[in-house]
């Protein structure tokens, strides 16, 4: 893999954009594709909510000011795109975020590329459950190892404020999980 600052330039130079794309798109489609579909939920959506993301990574890469290193850029749009496709489909299904995110959980146990058990599920209808600020600190932090600073830059958004979003995502899933298991 070549360097962040050899591939922006080649990215950005129209002689080599189409062959530093695809070598972007190799180095970085698993990682934006688990992102998406923590999301999203739906493979079929993640697959076309990541497509839209590389064509406006494409698209704007001209306009990318390496302000923040590139994988965060990305991932704010790759963040964003999913975001919007929620957005429109819950206003869709006369829902909010909350409840459309939460309705898609329930085909986990039918969708052939989630290979969880029943605890696995429950995760994520906690953190479906969550407001999606939550949701989104949730998923960086603990499944996708980013620091506090990656997200920050990523969502915009002081470092203080994403540990606290940290911490009630947390508490809330612990109490999800608990009423769960107390319940049954």
């Amino acid at each position: 893999m070549i360097d962040e600052i050899t591939l922006i330039e080649q990215l950005q130079n129209a002689s080599t954009k189409e062959q530093a794309y695809r070598q972007l798109v190799a180095t970085y489609k698993e990682r934006l594709y688990w992102h998406i579909r923590k999301i999203v939920i739906s493979h079929d959506d993640a697959d076309d909510v990541l497509q839209n993301t590389f064509i406006k990574i494409f698209k704007g890469i001209h306009n990318f000011k390496q302000e923040s290193q590139l994988f965060s850029w990305m991932y704010r749009i790759a963040t964003n795109e999913s975001i919007s496709f929620i957005n429109k489909r819950a206003k869709e299904n006369n829902l909010d975020i909350t409840e459309y995110q939460y309705g898609l959980t329930s085909n986990l146990d039918s969708d052939s590329l989630f290979s969880g058990d029943e605890i696995q599920q429950v995760l994520q209808k906690a953190i479906a459950s969550l407001p999606t600020k939550q949701q989104l600190v949730f998923n960086m932090k603990y499944f996708d190892n980013l620091k506090y600073k990656q997200i920050s830059d990523i969502l915009e958004t002081s470092e203080g404020a994403l540990k606290a979003s940290y911490f009630h995502a947390v508490k809330k899933i612990e109490e999800f999980i608990k009423n769960k298991y107390t319940l049954v």
